[in-house]
């Protein structure tokens, strides 16, 4: 199949978040399947050192790169407002490429690139697929710019579209209240894509000189209010108080500062409960030294209000490490009571929940041992399986109308 997935950021933008690290890994999954995947993005900001980074060549769209048989396009910027980019020839690459490629898969909302796209294959007559990153949760589309751009762009973009895939039950079920038709959701979750091989432990440690007597508690991805920081820092703060701060620990957060003076807000809040010192920001980490960071962790924490799943905290059972989540988080279900725990959004039950990781030692060490059962079931393999068949099944359609 000749396949275009579309999205606003993609790699080496790794500072965006999860759907960078996740179209990459499904475009390089489907390519070594045999097809001929594209891939059709923002440049976000392409410097010579990441140019050279990716191979990057100048091409009258702007750039185009190709890794692991995947073509990505990088359509120059011309303004932008917040994460909204507007995309100089998005519309003429659209209408000059689009019929070259079986099927179209949207990443995303709240982006101009997947409207443009939508609207030149739906003319077209050509089938697209909607994948919307937990961006359709209520708390994200009833803001006020957010529900306008429903009214321009992203009802009709979701309306229009062949299948929208939604990667946990919880996300299935935010889209089906927000009156997306339950025959056109597919289920298809997430996968974790591991490095062959992960550092060596006490690498993260050695850096940040924490030594090995220590617990440390982590968090990782991007400190913003839908993930809930604060939740983590409280958590620790109540255990620490329960144990009479007998029990050396670190709370590190770590990910890039999206809100100006969130990171300040972090701090001075884990100063007023008595953290001074005992909270790290070491700032966004990526690749390498992220997996080492999920190595030397003892439990890590995703105490997000909302997520459609929660790659960090797959990616964090992977490395073995278990896990405290929310509820509210789409990969709950498959770590509680294996990897993790799973629990309210709720202080008083994160902080418990966290007490126990912490200071039972055969809890933790039977939820680190699940861990390897749990990554089995998180690899790319199914999912990848299921997008290729989910396009297959939109094609046969297409042919008998």
């Amino acid at each position: 199949m000749r396949i275009l997935s579309v999205t606003q950021s993609y790699y080496p933008f790794l500072e965006k978040g999860g759907p960078s690290v996740k179209v990459r890994a499904i475009a390089r999954g489907l390519a070594a399947r045999g097809h001929q995947v594209t891939v059709l993005t923002a440049d976000l900001g392409l410097d010579e050192a990441a140019r050279q980074r990716i191979g990057a060549i100048r091409e009258p769209w702007g750039w185009r790169a190709r890794e692991d048989a995947v073509d990505t396009i990088y359509l120059p910027v011309l303004g932008r407002y917040r994460a909204i980019t507007w995309n100089r020839g998005a519309y003429r690459w659209c209408r000059k490429n689009s019929s070259a490629f079986d099927i179209v898969h949207i990443y995303g909302l709240y982006d101009l690139l997947g409207p443009v796209t939508a609207h030149v294959r739906y003319h077209e007559g050509l089938p697209y697929v909607v994948e919307p990153m937990g961006m359709f949760q209520p708390i994200v589309r009833n803001i006020p710019l957010k529900r306008l751009y429903h009214r321009l762009f992203g009802d009709r973009v979701l309306q229009e579209a062949r299948s929208v895939v939604a990667t946990s039950e919880q996300e299935r079920s935010e889209l089906a209240a927000g009156g997306i038709p339950c025959s056109k959701i597919v289920v298809r979750r997430n996968g974790i894509d591991v490095p062959s091989r992960l550092p060596e432990p006490g690498e993260f440690r050695k850096r940040l000189d924490i030594t090995i007597d220590v617990k440390l508690v982590l968090f990782l991805g991007r400190l913003v209010q839908k993930k809930c920081p604060e939740l983590a820092i409280e958590a620790f703060a109540d255990w620490r108080m329960e144990t009479g701060d007998k029990r050396p620990a670190i709370l590190v957060l770590a990910g890039p500062e999206e809100e100006s003076g969130y990171v300040r807000h972090l701090e001075a809040l884990a100063n007023k409960l008595g953290l001074r010192g005992r909270v790290l920001f070491p700032g966004a980490l990526y690749e390498h030294a992220k997996w080492a960071a999920y190595r030397d962790a003892d439990v890590f924490v995703l105490p997000s209000q909302n997520e459609n799943f929660g790659n960090t905290a797959g990616e964090s059972v992977a490395c073995g490490t278990p896990v405290v989540v929310t509820d509210r988080c789409g990969i709950a279900p498959l770590v509680e009571g294996r990897a993790g725990l799973a629990v309210p959004f709720e202080r008083r039950a994160f902080s418990a929940a966290l007490g126990r990781l912490l200071d039972d030692d055969p809890l933790r060490s039977r939820l680190r041992a699940g861990c390897a059962e749990v990554a089995l079931s998180l690899t790319w393999e199914e999912p990848l399986a299921e997008t290729e068949s989910l396009y297959s099944f939109i094609l046969a359609e297409g042919r008998r109308e």
